[in-house]
């Protein structure tokens, strides 16, 4: 069952007005897109932004209208196929990595089928029949923040695969600041609880709240930067085996990986001038900014190589989710995490420079890659139904990362949300905080 505080028809009218907000939200994230731009897949890991913009639409007509209209039409027949994602309970798919090439429905028609589906949804909350359908709905609006994430990261690898490296919307330069020196929380050893608590929406990954031990570790009160990058690269780090685990090193080598994607080396190599392309164009890189666009094989290899060459940072690794989540619990005990996400900047979305210790910078800016791998919790049940293939299928070789990014809606975010990408993954805003054990 899913878990949401949405489920009573008493409430629907918060709900129909964050249906709308969410929705809205959405075609303004696609607005500085022309039509061209919004078909393009440039890997098969993306979509097309007409894709995200239909298939979020395809959910609500699928598992809320179908369910709930006495006389339910489909909008198009042809759409329960074309705009299926990996629900295999519904039926067929269209292949993921060919979601390009669907050039028909144009764009006209995926706004008129959103504003159709919209238009339904609208008299269904407004006059609600019983039932417990409104989680759904809620289930509906937490998806389309994902993907609403999902469509500015796919997006932006679009966009920097053309050679005129075109600006999504721009908002350059931003203020410089002044670094933060890196500083550690020490945390003792005992025993916590992590997993989702309330009755306020909760994915079922995020279930059941449980009991883990911590030994005594110390988390950074940031996240590294593109400065302490560099010098990563400086020093040879993609060129040296010793700090590579095994598949990561045979990744490197195999993708002549030289730096975290979007880098370009400008200069000569003695005093390589980096840039990087951005949702604002190609930039030089700011030293101070939160390092991103890294997989988990690179975030590893950086915590090797910094505990070698750093006093400071001896004993250098990434946290587990556990020691992520205690902290963030003990510093974010607020309705809504503080930090800098998608709403932040209006449509300038990018990874900022703290400009303070405090609040650790724990959410906003980049996801963390955490060591955990991304398992069930003792005693998890998937949801019922086709929406049970949600998360359960999905927890096998993928690690978790932790906090959202600056591209995530900010009411989506809690310290409890799990995130989870194969070990090469790195088109997502995901960057890394060290953590360290304490003797």
């Amino acid at each position: 069952m899913i878990r949401t505080t949405l489920a009573s028809p008493a409430q629907t009218p918060a709900l129909l007005a964050r249906y709308l907000a969410v929705r809205r939200r959405s075609m303004d994230l696609a607005a500085p897109l022309s039509e061209a731009d919004c078909q393009l897949q440039s890997m098969p890991d993306t979509s097309p932004t007409k894709w995200h913009l239909a298939h979020i639409t395809w959910f609500f007509e699928t598992f809320v209208l179908e369910q709930v209209e006495p006389d339910f039409r489909p909008f198009d027949p042809a759409f329960r196929v074309l705009f299926n994602s990996y629900y295999n309970a519904v039926g067929d798919k269209h292949p993921r990595p060919r979601r390009g090439q669907i050039s028909r429905p144009d764009l006209a028609r995926v706004k008129a089928y959103r504003a159709q589906v919209d238009a339904r949804m609208r008299h269904l909350l407004e006059s609600p029949p019983a039932g417990a359908w409104q989680a759904i709905v809620e289930l509906g609006l937490q998806h389309e923040q994902q993907h609403q994430e999902l469509l500015l990261t796919d997006i932006k690898h679009a966009l920097s695969c053309n050679p005129m490296l075109p600006v999504y919307q721009a908002g350059w330069p931003l203020a410089s600041v002044a670094p933060v020196p890196t500083a550690w929380h020490e945390c003792a050893a005992g025993l916590v609880e992590i997993g989702h608590s309330g009755d306020d929406f909760t994915f079922d990954n995020e279930l059941p709240r449980h009991k883990t031990w911590l030994a005594p570790h110390a988390l950074a009160n940031r996240v590294v930067t593109h400065g302490e990058w560099a010098e990563f690269i400086a020093d040879g780090g993609y060129r040296d085996p010793r700090w590579w685990l095994a598949s990561g090193w045979d990744w490197v080598c195999t993708g002549g990986i030289e730096a975290p994607l979007y880098w370009q080396r400008g200069g000569d190599a003695a005093t390589p001038d980096w840039h990087s392309f951005t949702l604002h164009g190609q930039v030089p890189i700011d030293a101070h900014t939160p390092i991103s666009h890294i997989s988990y094989f690179e975030a590893d290899a950086f915590a090797r190589w910094i505990s070698h060459v750093s006093h400071a940072h001896r004993g250098s690794r990434l946290p587990t989710e556990a020691e992520w989540e205690a902290c963030a619990a003990r510093h974010a005990a607020i309705t809504l995490p503080r930090g800098n996400f998608v709403e932040s900047r209006a449509l300038h979305p990018l990874p900022v420079a703290t400009v303070t210790p405090e609040p650790m910078q724990l959410f906003g800016d980049v996801w963390e890659w955490t060591s955990s791998a991304y398992n069930a919790y003792p005693g998890y049940r998937p949801w019922s139904g086709a929406v049970g293939e949600y998360n359960g299928k999905f927890m096998v070789n993928q690690y978790v990362l932790r906090g959202g990014s600056c591209v995530t809606p900010r009411s989506h975010i809690r310290a409890s949300y799990r995130n989870f990408f194969p070990t090469d993954a790195r088109w997502q805003f995901s960057g890394v905080r060290l953590a360290r054990d304490i003797d």
